[in-house]
């Protein structure tokens, strides 16, 4: 993307196909994976971030510069998910922390899983499990979270993503880390050796349950950004850092379906949105 954000946006707004691919292309990935992260699904993220979009592109021209352009359209990203996008399935099923611990220990093995693809599974079931965390929490506290501990905001930043006070997302930021990091440090494993829940030992369980399909992995084989971090190296960063956060942090850099994204720049292209208006 070219240095100057506001000459490419300008480009863009006058009508340049080129400088709006570049914008697309430039936003399409972060905001793919913040969608993911609300939504907990693959499927349900690709709609969402369809729609994340065209909502940026067709207000692109109202960006004044008053924060970087990816900033800029998280905000508009946020409050589609927080506001009006429908509640996805993991949602729909949404479940208290206590709620969800107790049932991670619910068909625990006993020893690690030994199957095919065994090491593949163990991370399919970290990564979606993970994602299951997340979902525990309300949609504020969970936005607060992925902003401040996934993407890394400043507490300023992300009070002007989620149009709040800073001293308002600071307070809603660290409940949202306390909940969780008492959460994994009583039952998972990976943030507390202590802790009962092993992804090895949950395999077969949660195939059983189709929290997984060891047949079509979806995080594992979920396409990354290209020089974007691999499944193998966020379980690198995840045992070097092991604690709460990077249990939940150490995500590949997952990049948004190249096909949405070639669907959205033909609805663009079809006239039936108002392009930049």
């Amino acid at each position: 993307m070219e240095t100057d954000e506001a000459a490419l946006v300008a480009r863009a707004v006058a009508g340049d196909r080129a400088a709006l691919g570049e914008v697309i292309a430039h936003l399409q990935d972060p905001l793919y994976r913040l969608a993911l992260r609300m939504t907990g699904r693959p499927a349900d993220a690709e709609d969402a971030v369809q729609e994340i979009l065209i909502r940026v592109v067709t207000r692109l021209s109202t960006w004044r510069g008053e924060a970087a352009l990816r900033t800029w359209a998280y905000r508009v990203g946020a409050n589609y998910l927080i506001s009006q996008h429908r509640r996805s399935a993991v949602e729909r099923d949404q479940v208290g922390l206590d709620e969800f611990g107790a049932s991670l220990l619910d068909g625990l093995a006993t020893e690690d899983y030994r199957g095919p693809e065994a090491t593949l599974l163990a991370e399919e079931v970290r990564l979606s499990c993970t994602q299951a965390v997340l979902q525990c929490l309300s949609r504020d506290e969970r936005i607060a979270f992925v902003l401040g501990e996934v993407f890394g905001l400043s507490v300023a930043e992300a009070a002007w993503v989620l149009d709040i006070t800073p001293a308002a997302y600071q307070k809603r930021w660290e409940r949202a880390k306390q909940r969780l990091g008492a959460f994994l440090r009583g039952a998972c494993g990976l943030a507390n050796p202590a802790a009962p829940c092993r992804c090895a030992r949950r395999v077969t369980r949660a195939g059983e349950l189709g929290r997984i399909d060891p047949a079509r992995p979806v995080y594992t084989k979920h396409a990354v950004r290209p020089g974007g971090r691999t499944v193998a190296e966020a379980a690198a960063q995840l045992r070097d850092l092991r604690d709460a956060a990077a249990v939940l942090t150490a995500h590949p850099d997952y990049a948004a379906p190249r096909e949405k994204i070639a669907a959205i720049t033909g609805l663009l292209d079809s006239g039936r949105f108002p392009l930049l208006d």
